[in-house]
């Protein structure tokens, strides 16, 4: 399953994200993983999730986030849910440049649910990412 936040800067896409993976993290029966640029938001993320950053790992690419994913998938087994806050941040641009094939290629990924928060307006967002809103 994949569900995507869009919004503006600002409009509570990484709030609305944090009670999500607070609220996974209650409930799964295995490992909730955050990917973020930076810790800033740790603080308001239980301690059962594991938090990861990708500051300094210099992603550039939808491809970069996808091999990442999958790097985390294949060392731990027992992830459940991925909430991935700020993926054009996280690559470092705001091209939608290979994102429908990212969206697709984790969409192969059955037994992990991810939910994905991308800055843009909802007018301008594409149908494939409009469909998963």
């Amino acid at each position: 399953m994949i569900e995507i936040l869009i919004g503006k800067k600002g409009s509570g896409k990484t709030k609305a994200l944090i009670e999500k993976v607070n609220a996974a993290s209650a409930v799964a029966d295995g490992n909730v993983i955050f990917i973020c640029n930076d810790m800033s938001d740790m603080y308001s993320i239980k301690s059962q999730v594991r938090m990861c950053t990708t500051k300094g790992l210099g992603m550039k690419s939808f491809d970069d986030l996808y091999f990442y994913i999958n790097g985390l998938l294949a060392g731990n087994y027992d992830i459940t849910d991925v909430f991935i806050d700020g993926v054009f941040k996280i690559i470092g641009t705001d091209e939608f440049d290979g994102a429908e094939h990212f969206i697709n290629s984790i969409k192969k990924i059955s037994d992990v649910s991810f939910v994905i928060s991308m800055s843009m307006d909802v007018n301008e967002a594409p149908d494939y990412i409009k469909e998963l809103l």
